[in-house]
């Protein structure tokens, strides 16, 4: 039977060196790269909302018609 303790060992070796291979940003590049997500985001809800919106009021004309 394996071992849990030593196949655990060797995973967060092996992940600890991965990560020290890892190229990071630098805080201008981490900076840029949150208001990029911050607009997409933003963006996004906007446009998702705006369709939510239309959809509802589509569904709404149309069941009025049903309805009366």
């Amino acid at each position: 039977m394996k071992n849990p303790f030593r196949s655990a060992r060797i995973f967060f070796t092996e992940t600890s060196q991965e990560l020290k291979k890892a190229s990071w940003p630098n805080f201008a590049e981490l900076k840029d790269s949150t208001m990029v997500v911050l607009v997409a985001v933003v963006i996004l809800g906007t446009f998702v909302s705006i369709v939510d919106f239309s959809l509802f009021e589509v569904v709404s004309l149309f069941t009025s018609f049903v309805t009366d």
